[in-house]
């Protein structure tokens, strides 16, 4: 017959393992997540080009419907599927990709090749013929986050903005385009989240066509909102005071900003 004292004994120890057991299960999880949350994002920004609002609808259609389910299946979630804020029949859709890494966007074709569902879904789009094409052509860049802003920052569920302004600075040089991402990170970023701009992504370009360059996006309420808080930027002296620091002048050769508003397809 076993003691008391021991059995007392015994029963602790378990009940101590048990709790370092669970408390070991919680620090894990807690790790693995501040890692993922410091994984920096890479983007696909994929602008596709048409001459008429069905090709548009085409497109769109092709997202929602098959690519957007296939990339979530794939681990690619918060997928944005824009278009420009005025209707016109040759607007472009542009395509938002977040990934975690370059091999994740290398597995990308080979992985949509297996799909079946996503083939059958997606077939009158991917086999359109050229008398009547699904779109005139698609440009890809590929963008790489800031280290002010390593992750996507989604609005608020219960906060949706209507309006999504991208933008790209285009620079003179290389250095002079490391610079201005230095200028961001160095009090712009901040500015911007201060006054209601909510930024989406921060990125360097490191493939594309307008090349030493950075994109990013804004998004607002609406247009008059999303005015009023670029105001304020404008008007915050931590922004003022950067842009009459030397270091940082003529940084920037070029901006190139188009006002976007989400479709049908979008997840952002």
């Amino acid at each position: 017959m076993i003691p008391q004292t021991i059995k007392y004994r015994t029963t602790m120890i378990s009940r101590l393992i048990c709790f370092l057991a669970v408390a070991l299960t919680f620090v894990t999880a807690a790790t693995r997540a501040t890692a993922a949350d410091d994984t920096r994002q890479y983007y696909e920004l994929r602008v596709y080009g048409t001459k008429s609002a069905e090709q548009q609808q085409r497109i769109i259609d092709y997202w929602q419907n098959a690519a957007v389910p296939a990339y979530n299946r794939l681990g690619i979630q918060s997928i944005g599927v824009f278009t420009e804020i005025n209707d016109s029949p040759t607007n472009n859709i542009y395509v938002l990709l977040p990934a975690d890494s370059f091999e994740a966007f290398g597995a990308i074709p080979a992985k949509l090749a297996a799909d079946v569902v996503y083939q059958k879904a997606a077939a009158d789009f991917l086999n359109a013929p050229k008398t009547n094409a699904a779109y005139e052509r698609f440009e890809s860049t590929l963008l790489s986050a800031f280290d002010g802003m390593k992750r996507m920052t989604l609005p608020p569920a219960d906060k949706k903005p209507n309006v999504f302004e991208l933008r790209n600075y285009i620079s003179s040089s290389e250095n002079k385009g490391l610079n201005k991402i230095k200028m961001f990170e160095s009090g712009e970023i901040g500015v911007m989240k201060d006054v209601g701009l909510a930024p989406i992504f921060y990125s360097r370009m490191l493939v594309g066509s307008k090349m030493p360059s950075l994109v990013y996006m804004t998004s607002g309420e609406n247009l008059d909102e999303h005015k009023k808080h670029w105001q304020a930027f404008s008007a915050a002296k931590t922004w003022k005071d950067l842009q009459a620091d030397p270091q940082y002048k003529d940084n920037v050769s070029r901006i190139i900003s188009i006002i976007l508003k989400r479709t049908s397809a979008s997840q952002i």
